[in-house]
């Protein structure tokens, strides 16, 4: 599958052995006088060793490779002692990665190893039946980029009644988000990101929101989104990996496509359809057309 993971310019490199020490996960080591990724599949993609570098070798990229592992993280830092699990279980609260995060201290809790949690600010978990506690919750990080699940944050939904017209003297109610996690770019979205795991996706056009007045309520109420433009968007073969992944890794239940009614549109559906022929899982597909004046045109399962 294609994830995110770092990559090294070893000509820019100088050794420091900086980026080693803020790895916490293990995947960086200093060989033959260069920072070098040992394994992909001990790296978590979300670039804390890119701060630690002063002088810019390394950067984010997507590659084929196989899936992040916790449990292998685990299994390789756990014998360097208390500070560095504390350190990495910080490092991922920090960027909200909340399911990493509790299998971290699921696995150590079953391999008998007691963390003081409180040195990073966060309730340690019953020991008995860790499978069934309560999810740690964490606060975000960069709004940017970072992974947020605004489920547990829903705000009651307020509507003004159509024989009622507001009153523009008064300020308007509030009409809460149906949106359920951020970022919503296809390019900015992990796969395998939490929100994902068994999700109805709405996969929807960038136009659409703007064309039709209910899309919240009508279309992304109870889904999770990702949003796309086939015409102007580079690299779309990336999306196509990435929806494979959801498939296939995430196992979402259902993918809907949202496009508008202009041409490029299809390209939507298009990819979504090449991914389900590369994914081993088959899921239900809906594809919905809309005008640009926000009329439905079409709704059908394909």
């Amino acid at each position: 599958m294609k994830r995110t993971v770092i990559k090294i310019d070893e000509e820019l490199c100088n050794g420091c052995g900086i980026c080693v020490e803020g790895c916490h996960e293990g995947a960086l080591q200093l060989i033959n006088g260069k920072a070098v990724m040992i394994s992909d599949l001990y790296c978590d993609g979300l670039g804390a060793c890119i701060g630690e570098c002063p002088v810019g070798a390394i950067e984010l990229i997507e590659k084929e490779t196989e899936p992040y592992s916790e449990t292998a993280v685990m299994e390789r830092i756990h014998t360097k002692g208390e500070a560095v699990i504390l350190a990495h279980l910080k490092h991922l609260r920090d960027h909200n990665q909340l399911e990493w995060f509790n299998e971290g201290i699921d696995w150590c809790a079953k391999n008998g190893i007691d963390l003081d949690l409180t040195k990073i600010a966060v309730r340690k978990p019953k020991q008995q039946q860790s499978e069934n506690r309560k999810p740690l919750e964490a606060p975000c990080s960069c709004p940017g980029s970072t992974e947020r699940d605004f489920k547990a944050e829903k705000a009651k939904l307020k509507f003004t009644s159509a024989n009622n017209p507001v009153n523009h003297n008064e300020q308007a109610p509030n009409i809460a988000s149906e949106l359920q996690q951020w970022p919503v770019q296809l390019h900015l979205l992990n796969p395998q990101a939490p929100f994902f795991k068994n999700a109805d996706v709405l996969l929807a056009s960038d136009c659409s929101a703007f064309s039709h007045g209910s899309f919240h309520t009508e279309f992304l109420k109870n889904k999770v989104l990702a949003i796309a433009c086939p015409k102007l968007d580079s690299n779309t073969e990336s999306y196509i990996e990435k929806l494979t992944a959801m498939i296939d890794h995430s196992k979402i239940n259902t993918l809907t496509v949202l496009m508008m009614e202009v041409p490029c549109c299809g390209g939507l559906i298009k990819m979504a359809n090449i991914a389900k022929e590369k994914a081993h899982r088959n899921i239900p597909i809906k594809a919905i057309a809309i005008s640009v004046k926000g009329e439905i045109l079409s709704e059908e399962w394909v």
